[in-house]
């Protein structure tokens, strides 16, 4: 894959792309704690079934730059996604691959502006409205403990820890049969400086602030919670140990019409990582119908 810039939505992107110029654009958008590089797998294959695809480094993950109006909401993150789109030269053919909060980001934009995308496919993150009831049962607020942690100003200084074992537990922890090790040092060179590790903690506090004060990104994040137009994949680790599968509800019910509802099995929450051939083929099918 070939490293680029373009400014989108007043950030300075970094991503990674492969696949011909004049193929649909297929844009795929990583999750927390994680990078650009978590589609290394996927993109040659989206590639050699013809778009281009391209996998940004979303704000505030080095290199692309940290958000300048400091705001990491997932309206403002649907907002950089269209702005994505404009940038690239996406057409009405183009696709959307969102994992963790890249899914939340790939809902909003394909709900907010739904000319732009012609099929959706999330894993990890079903639908907000989808998971509203059963996120706050017991069993998930468990796993969800960092979530609170991020809340402190002790995040900080705890994360950083003896060269961020913080993450590398985060990965153990959510898909405990995958060595993450290169991964993780690709994570820690996103988020090295104190001002980047802040930038990847605020997604979470946002997503607890209520809504944000800009109205269009408020719009853009409430789009998010209603149904997405397009034909979704949605796919979900049978093991995920971050967001439990008897957490997600009943995902098709918040689907368009021509989606589907994949549970990976052997998989946790990197599931594209874990079984790339069984994941890879199922999105390139899926996209190609």
């Amino acid at each position: 894959m070939d490293q680029h810039t373009v400014t989108a939505h007043g950030v300075e992107v970094a991503y990674l792309a492969d696949g011909p110029g004049d193929g649909p654009l297929a844009l795929c958008l990583h999750g927390f704690p994680d990078t650009a590089h978590t589609w290394r797998l996927l993109v040659p294959r989206l590639a050699a079934a013809g778009y281009r695809a391209v996998a940004p480094f979303l704000r505030g993950y080095a290199p692309s730059g940290l958000a300048p109006d400091g705001r990491y909401d997932t309206g403002t993150l649907a907002l950089d996604v269209c702005a994505l789109h404009d940038a690239l030269g996406g057409r009405s053919d183009a696709v959307l691959v969102g994992h963790d909060w890249g899914a939340f980001a790939a809902y909003g934009a394909a709900a907010w502006e739904p000319d732009r995308w012609r099929k959706l496919v999330t894993a990890a993150v079903a639908p907000p409205a989808a998971m509203a009831d059963t996120f706050l049962s017991y069993d998930q607020l468990r796993r969800s403990w960092y979530l609170f942690f991020f809340q402190t100003p002790l995040a900080e200084h705890v994360v950083p820890l003896d060269d961020h074992h913080f993450l590398e537990r985060l990965w153990a922890d959510w898909s405990p049969d995958y060595d993450a090790s290169w991964d993780v040092a690709r994570v820690k060179e996103a988020v090295a400086t104190p001002e980047r590790l802040a930038a990847a903690i605020g997604y979470y506090r946002a997503m607890l602030a209520g809504p944000p004060d800009d109205p269009t990104a408020a719009a853009a994040q409430a789009a998010g919670w209603t149904i997405a137009p397009q034909p979704t994949l949605y796919l979900h680790g049978a093991n995920d140990g971050c967001i439990g599968l008897d957490t997600v509800g009943s995902v098709a019910a918040h689907l368009a019409s021509g989606s589907e509802v994949v549970v990976v099995e052997d998989a946790g929450h990197f599931l594209h990582l874990e079984r790339p051939d069984e994941v890879g083929d199922r999105i390139v099918d899926f996209l190609g119908r």
